[in-house]
């Protein structure tokens, strides 16, 4: 039987306790992906269309120290366009100080770029995701895209990956950030992606928020696939805030080389 730790006070955490609690593991050698999601205690995880909607003032410093400590953050299409995505704002005094003590950040503490999941390369090139950030965006598409908007996302600043034929794989996101260096990967979404993590067993662990509400309704789980895929994870904390949000990370099973 799987023993759960007693849950610890959100509130009685500082920064760097958070920090701890949330590193990646020092041994990397290939991409290590962190999945981020919030859903509320009856499985919904949007209300009004939104994710963010769900999330509280606990929810919010987590998602910034997952954010500060990631190399990339990894998102699919569907969500950048629900979500209105713009480019990753973090905290560069954090960030450099984690670089500094070999956790992740940034020497110059710049953020994280983002990584767009899209196997049609459909995306706005005037989209907030081009013009609202500090960092050019990822594109991770594949070879039949087409290749008018390949050129368009490159011309507005992309750097434009061909991570499969005719559909972005698991294997094919692992390889190309393992390319470029980043192994610190933090998914934000949406649920057909995660449920492709699933499916190829390269979720390696997921940072999940239940927030205190019932939504009802007709909103999406976190994950989605059009095949099951049991798999075991391990409890490695759970935070308990004043609300009734708890925030838990869990953990695949791994075995170091």
């Amino acid at each position: 039987m799987q023993r759960v730790p007693n849950a610890i006070q959100f509130t009685t955490l500082t920064g760097d306790d958070l920090v701890r609690l949330y590193s990646y593991p020092s041994w990397l050698e290939s991409p290590w992906i962190r999945v981020n999601f919030i859903c509320s205690i009856d499985g919904a995880a949007t209300l009004d269309g939104r994710s963010g909607a769900l999330g509280g003032s606990a929810d919010q410093q987590v998602f910034a120290i997952l954010r500060d400590l990631a190399d990339v953050i990894v998102v699919g299409a569907g969500t950048v366009r629900e979500e209105n995505y713009g480019g990753a704002r973090t905290d560069a005094h954090r960030r450099i100080r984690l670089f500094h003590h070999g956790l992740g950040g940034a020497q110059d503490g710049a953020p994280p770029p983002i990584a767009v999941v899209t196997a049609s390369a459909a995306l706005d090139p005037t989209g907030r995701l081009f013009t609202d950030t500090t960092r050019p965006p990822l594109i991770l598409t594949t070879a039949d895209a087409p290749g008018d908007r390949k050129r368009a996302l490159a011309d507005a600043g992309a750097e434009v990956i061909e991570a499969g034929e005719t559909t972005v794989t698991a294997a094919g996101i692992r390889d190309a950030l393992s390319a470029r260096g980043l192994l610190r990967v933090l998914c934000e979404g949406g649920p057909s992606l995660f449920g492709e993590l699933i499916s190829a067993g390269a979720a390696d662990e997921l940072c999940l928020t239940v927030s205190p509400l019932l939504v009802g309704g007709t909103a999406r789980r976190i994950a989605v696939s059009p095949n099951d895929m049991p798999t075991p994870m391990a409890l490695r904390h759970a935070l308990l805030d004043d609300d009734g949000t708890v925030l838990t990370r869990w953990e695949r099973a791994h075995t170091q080389s």
